[in-house]
């Protein structure tokens, strides 16, 4: 995908099996994930928001994980901002 460590817009492409999940971590940046096929939830807090295939999600400012309620593929889309 476009991007890359050299640029500030990095966007990865992720595929998860039913039940599996990206653990709890922090953004780098502001960053949406568009959800290409099948349904998964992002959880912040108490916080859950669901996507299904054609979503687009606005990834919080905060602690989050993601998780498929079905097999699912991602487009995770990244703007890493200075430090």
């Amino acid at each position: 995908m476009y991007g890359g460590h050299e640029h500030a817009l990095r966007q990865t492409l992720i595929a998860l099996a039913a039940g599996a999940e990206l653990s709890e971590h922090s953004n780098p940046g502001e960053a949406t994930v568009h959800v290409l096929s099948g349904r998964v939830e992002l959880l912040s807090g108490d916080d859950v928001w669901s996507g299904m295939t054609g979503d687009l999600l606005v990834v919080p400012d905060a602690p989050h994980s993601l998780r498929a309620t079905t097999d699912a593929a991602v487009l995770l889309t990244t703007v890493v901002t200075s430090a």
